[in-house]
């Protein structure tokens, strides 16, 4: 007799977002509160894949728009915890939509990871008459099953995204909340399997975990801001972030990364007194690309809100070397 497969254990971190929220109303998909219901509850209305073990631990309890970098931290470090039991075949992270991009470049950068990490949400509350969550939970947790899978995705409406692609794109629709612009999606869900659109192979998966920012106090991490280049714009912002003890700006760039000229000369000026800038076009969709007439670094297909993280990474990184 062929001996039996072990279960694969799966570990499922609750944060709270619009997949845990509740409304007064199940026709009411707007005027809910995010963050209500606790992880297990959550999973107790969820179809599970046969033959898997499902471990629960609330991590925090928020509306993703109040994420904070103490509960990055906290995340990571619950994330790099279990990533390390050998019976963990993958990682799930319910988490609210409104930054649920920036948390997925964050972890990917800190973390590496070699087993799957997989975060899903909701554009529906829980208490909605067609609620979206349960079903994406079940699928965050099919692919956090996949073997071989390595790196962080996000899993939303049946469409897997790479870390370094995924930025939510509509506000309230289910089935294009989320893209993965230029590059296109992993895969998708089908039939209960997930099915390989294309291989994802980049510096995203290769380049060295920034393992610092998991040791390091979070009050330790570099202060980076985001501004936004636009008709009429300023070097004010930068003069004033500059006095506040900024360690970095990131710049939302017009068109193909470009910059308004008198804010670029401030930006310029601030540079060469050892501020950290980098630049990350405004529109939704498309990569930016550099030219030689650019006086400003350009992030290579980030959102300017995955810069800032990855702005911040960077010099975390260079002051902890």
């Amino acid at each position: 007799m062929e001996p039996q497969a072990m279960p694969s254990t799966i570990v499922v971190l609750g944060t709270g977002g619009t997949i845990a929220g509740t409304a007064a109303s199940p026709d009411d998909v707007v005027g809910y509160r995010a963050g209500q219901i606790g992880i297990d509850t959550l999973l107790a209305g969820v179809s599970l894949p046969s033959g898997t073990l499902v471990e629960a631990e609330q991590v925090a309890q928020i509306d993703s728009k109040d994420m904070t970098h103490a509960i990055w931290h906290t995340l990571a470090q619950r994330v790099a915890h279990h990533l390390a039991r050998p019976e963990v075949a993958g990682i799930v992270v319910t988490h609210g939509t409104d930054t649920l991009e920036e948390t997925a470049w964050f972890l990917q950068r800190v973390l590496q990871p070699e087993k799957p990490v997989v975060l899903t949400g909701a554009m529906r509350p829980a208490t909605a008459r067609e609620a979206d969550g349960p079903q994406n939970l079940s699928d965050a947790i099919t692919v956090a099953r996949e073997p071989g899978l390595s790196g962080v995705f996000a899993v939303l409406a049946g469409v897997i995204h790479h870390a370094c692609d995924v930025r939510k794109a509509n506000p309230l629709r289910l089935d294009d909340a989320f893209d993965s612009c230029d590059a296109g999606p992993l895969g998708v869900m089908a039939g209960g399997r997930l099915r390989w659109l294309r291989v994802r192979a980049d510096a995203a998966q290769s380049a060295v975990p920034v393992q610092v920012a998991l040791s390091r106090p979070v009050a330790e991490w570099p202060r980076v801001e985001i501004i936004t280049s636009h008709a009429g714009a300023t070097g004010a912002l930068v003069l004033a972030l500059c006095a506040d003890g900024v360690d970095g700006i990131v710049v939302a760039a017009t068109g193909n990364g470009s910059v308004n000229r008198e804010l670029q000369q401030a930006l310029v000026a601030a540079q060469t007194q050892g501020l950290a800038v980098l630049c990350s076009p405004r529109s939704g969709f498309g990569r930016a690309h550099p030219s030689a007439i650019d006086r400003l670094p350009m992030a290579d297909g980030l959102t300017p809100a995955k810069t800032r993280v990855e702005l911040m990474l960077r010099l975390l990184e260079r002051d902890g070397a």
